[in-house]
């Protein structure tokens, strides 16, 4: 599924997101949504998420 549409992603889904600091690498990061922070429908780099570890970055996959 497409990470950078909002209704594609729920609180409790897996995913694996860019961190801010990660953004040149493209290393991911895999967890568990706690909440979304993007209120738009969608958004082109992906939408904004905090993990249940309390990571935040945007959604490039959906597991």
């Amino acid at each position: 599924m497409n990470g950078n549409i909002r209704v594609n992603i729920n609180t409790g889904d897996t995913v694996m997101i860019v961190q801010k600091n990660d953004q040149k690498s493209g290393k991911l990061t895999e967890g568990i949504v706690k909440s979304i922070l993007t209120n738009s429908p969608r958004h082109p780099h992906g939408i904004k998420v905090k993990l249940e570890s309390n990571l935040v970055g945007r959604v490039k996959k959906i597991l």
